[in-house]
């Protein structure tokens, strides 16, 4: 197969190795190299964004530790039908390339037609590799399997930084800073509240666990003074004798 019917952006796909540090970034965080520009056909982190604003690019994604790319985006560039998908993050997504197995399959169901890997009918490859090495050795080439793709944005917004999590509104008529403003006070009483709800809880059990000892111990206290009266009041009487015939 000839170079250049071999796009250098697929070999990169095929070859690199993704979520690496990215060493003009090294000292940031979230340098990981999850996106491959297709026009400059290397892999960047979400830093080198702005090198790259013009330029088309797909995301990378993690999947049991194995990297993946969404159908929705992969379908753009390649033919991914047959493809066995997976779903993660309510989004469709295929395994780049072939993953270890333990065991060769053997059975009469459905596999892999490259790797023999067991797979749900009626899906014919496991990967994104398997799929262009059959497509390979059946058309000597990709034509057919390549589609045009002049525009790839990213799908997902990759930031630098981490998310704050928010909290819904219950109202639907709350304008964004009514609800920020109200969120933190609602946020204010709630701690309020089972801080009291904690200190009534904590007392009502002081209070009967004082009761039950105070009753345990008049018990013990009136048991103690009566049995040693009655002993002494027993030995006060003298001893019986039977009498004598």
């Amino acid at each position: 197969m000839e170079s250049g019917e071999f796009p250098a952006w697929l070999e990169v796909l095929l070859k690199d190795k993704f979520f690496n540090a990215c060493l003009d970034h090294e000292d940031d965080k979230k340098n990981e190299k999850n996106i491959l520009c297709i026009d400059c056909c290397l892999t960047i982190c979400p830093h080198c964004l702005s090198s790259h604003t013009s330029h088309r690019l797909l995301q990378i994604r993690r999947y049991v530790y194995r990297d993946v790319l969404r159908v929705e985006d992969g379908s753009k560039l390649m033919n991914c039908s047959l493809i066995q998908p997976y779903t993660t993050n309510s989004s469709k997504v295929v395994f780049i390339n072939e993953r270890p197995q333990s065991r060769q399959f053997r059975g009469s169901g459905n596999i892999c037609i490259t790797c023999d890997r067991s797979l749900q009918s009626p899906y014919l490859f496991c990967c994104l590799s398997c799929k262009i090495s059959d497509v390979i050795m059946r058309q000597r080439g990709l034509s057919g399997f390549l589609r045009v793709c002049n525009v790839l944005d990213l799908t997902d917004e990759v930031t630098t930084t981490t998310p704050s999590s928010t909290l819904e509104p219950t109202g639907s008529n709350r304008t964004s800073s009514e609800s920020s403003g109200n969120e933190g006070e609602d946020m204010f009483w709630c701690q309020a509240l089972a801080c009291t709800a904690t200190t009534e809880i904590v007392r009502k059990k002081r209070s009967s666990l004082s009761t039950t000892c105070r009753r345990v111990t008049e018990v013990v206290s009136t048991t103690n003074t009566e049995a040693p009266v009655n002993f002494l009041n027993r030995r006060k009487n003298p001893p019986q004798r039977a009498p004598l015939y």
